[in-house]
C-alpha cells in the first residue's frame, strides 16, 4: 500500500512540477487583439473604440497587459482619414493616453481613394500606413484575436 501512495505522490509531483512553468508563462502572457474596421459608418467605428477602451481596462483590472491595434481599410479608412473621420478627437485622445492601442490605415485603399477623388488623402498622425488586409493575416498567423465589431 505505501509503494501505491509513494508512486502516486511522486506522478503527483511531477506532474506539478510539470505545470509551474507553464503557468508561470501564462501569468505573463501579453493578450493581443485586433479589430477591424472595414464600413463607413460612425457608428461601428465609436463601436471599435469603445470595446479597445473596455477591453484594455479589463486587462488592467486583471494585472494582464493587452496589445490592441485597429486596423481601418475599405469604408473603414474614413476613421482613419484627417480630413473625414468623424472620431479624429477619440484618435488623438487614445493616443495620448492609451499607449497599447495602435492604429493601422490601409495604404492599398488610400491609395484608390487618392486615385477616385484626385487629392492626397489625409491620414490621422500616429497611425501606420500598411496594406490593411495582408496585415490582420499577419497577426492571424501571429495569433492574435481578430474580432469585427
Amino acid at each position: 500500500m505505501r509503494a501505491i501512495f509513494a508512486a502516486t505522490f511522486a506522478v503527483c509531483l511531477a506532474l506539478f512540477a510539470a505545470m509551474a512553468p507553464t503557468a508561470a508563462v501564462a501569468q505573463n502572457k501579453i493578450h493581443r487583439l485586433a479589430i477591424q474596421v472595414s464600413d463607413n459608418n460612425p457608428a461601428k467605428m465609436t463601436e471599435a473604440l469603445n470595446l479597445a477602451a473596455t477591453v484594455s481596462q479589463n486587462y488592467a483590472e486583471m494585472g494582464e497587459q493587452v496589445e490592441i491595434e485597429i486596423v481601418a481599410f475599405a469604408g473603414g479608412l474614413h476613421m482613419m482619414r484627417a480630413d473625414t473621420s468623424p472620431v479624429v478627437a477619440r484618435l488623438k485622445s487614445f493616443q495620448e493616453s492609451m499607449p497599447n492601442v495602435s492604429f493601422v490605415a490601409c495604404s492599398s485603399t488610400q491609395k484608390v481613394m487618392q486615385k477616385n477623388e484626385g487629392k492626397d488623402i489625409p491620414i490621422v498622425d500616429g497611425a501606420k500606413h500598411l496594406p490593411g488586409v495582408i496585415r490582420l493575416i499577419e497577426l492571424n498567423e501571429k495569433g492574435w484575436t481578430i474580432v469585427r465589431p
